[in-house]
């Protein structure tokens, strides 16, 4: 059981965004206790998943004590946290439905308003579908049900005020605040009715706004063919589809709603660092702990092997002064993708512009005793002499490298170098 476990671990680790699937194979494998802990290791991972917050919901339902007051908080809790991670998904109907549902069937009203006071502002699919159950949640029960006691007093007093129930100093009248007995069924009625009525109107203005928002993003939302991760390639069309939503929520959306695209973005794009990049950059405006996480997601899990991402990284955190980090990120990736002239020169300029003209020097003779090749070894020849020459001021010592590199490869060096040399005064 232990191996079987630490294969998947070791599984997950490459294709973590196909978490889901791993942990319905790791319910064969391992005890009810230990599930929880699956869980939370995917909701880490993908935070974006409905389906993993919601399985894992049903999975505290059946296993917490009914009987227990703390097992509901716990409940709701994660509810909380799921719909702080996962929430403003366009496609997080089915998260708020479940909560709704879970908060009626505890007959906390008050809470089920309050959940939808929160949806009905966020662009969702089933944005109309929340509307519509709103009305019907709040003509089923009496308005004191609906809403907190401070607001069903204000909501009275407002209502007076425009019925002109005003004593003679001109202020609302008291025996409304305190919620007198009126013996007039008629007038309980209409006033249950007028305060139905002003609830769903306030909720009616922040509804068309909604509406307005879910019509510029629908075309984006039916152009998504693919929102789970696959390693096979994307098609034009779904990567340029990607690149206008996300172009679009930058010019337009909250930090929240960007930064959630990405990330739905980067489940069905993972392969692909230009997201990656664009990401990285954008967060660059917001938080420098962010673009850190970004970077050290993209090179650790999904982009091992590419290079530009890296390179990226490693200049970011040289900007922010963190050199012994920037080395280590190109070393990693050096020792990751050998033999790439890119990834050893920029460890070169790394170390000249930081003055340690020693270890830069010692990089480029290690790249030419290293080389496969004689191109690649006069390749790195040319760049030692031109770091002796032009920062060392070593003009011997340049000459001296150059020689032994023709001594080598004749071919390449007898053209091109050679007129290098006399262009720099070197003979």
């Amino acid at each position: 059981m232990i191996i079987q476990t630490n294969s998947w671990k070791v599984t997950f680790s490459v294709y973590r965004l196909c978490w889901w699937f791993f942990s319905n194979k790791l319910i064969l494998v391992i005890i009810r206790n230990s599930l929880s802990q699956v869980f939370r290791q995917g909701l880490q991972a993908i935070p974006l998943s409905v389906d993993l917050w919601l399985h894992y919901i049903n999975f505290l339902k059946e296993t917490l004590d009914s009987n227990n007051p703390e097992s509901d908080a716990k409940i709701k809790s994660v509810f909380e946290h799921a719909v702080l991670a996962a929430g403003t998904d366009f496609r997080s109907d089915r998260l708020w439905e479940t909560y709704i549902n879970w908060e009626n069937d505890r007959g906390n009203l008050e809470e089920v308003t309050a959940i939808y006071d929160r949806i009905l502002g966020i662009p969702t699919q089933l944005y109309s579908h929340h509307f519509q159950r709103f009305r019907d949640h709040v003509q089923n029960h009496l308005p004191k049900d609906l809403i907190s006691p401070e607001d069903f007093i204000n909501l009275r007093q407002e209502l007076a005020s425009t019925n002109e129930h005003f004593d003679n100093d001109g202020s609302p009248r008291n025996d409304l605040a305190a919620k007198i007995d009126i013996n007039d069924p008629a007038r309980i009625v209409s006033e249950i009715e007028n305060m139905r009525h002003r609830i769903i109107e306030v909720r009616q203005e922040i509804y068309n706004h909604n509406e307005n928002e879910v019509s510029r993003r629908w075309a984006f939302e039916e152009g998504i063919k693919r929102p789970y991760f696959h390693v096979k390639p994307l098609e034009k069309a779904q990567l340029k589809n990607w690149k206008d939503y996300l172009d679009f929520e930058i010019e337009n959306g909250t930090l929240e709603r960007v930064v959630v695209l990405f990330e739905r973005c980067l489940v069905a794009c993972a392969l692909y660092e230009d997201f990656w990049i664009k990401y990285a950059k954008y967060m660059e405006n917001h938080s420098n702990e962010g673009v850190r996480h970004v970077f050290s997601r993209a090179c650790t899990v999904h982009l091992s092997k590419k290079p530009m991402v890296h390179l990226l990284w490693a200049a970011f955190e040289e900007q922010q002064g963190n050199i012994n980090e920037a080395r280590r990120i190109l070393k990693a990736l050096e020792e990751s993708v050998p033999g790439l002239a890119m990834v050893r020169l920029r460890r070169v300029s790394l170390e000249r512009r930081h003055g340690n003209i020693d270890e830069a020097e010692f990089l480029l003779q290690d790249a030419i005793k290293n080389s496969k090749t004689p191109n690649e070894s006069s390749f790195y020849a040319v760049k030692l002499a031109r770091l002796l020459f032009k920062v060392e001021k070593s003009l011997p010592k340049a000459r001296k490298v150059l020689v032994e590199a023709i001594d080598i490869d004749k071919i390449t060096f007898c053209n091109v170098l050679t007129h290098w040399i006399i262009s720099n005064d070197f003979i």
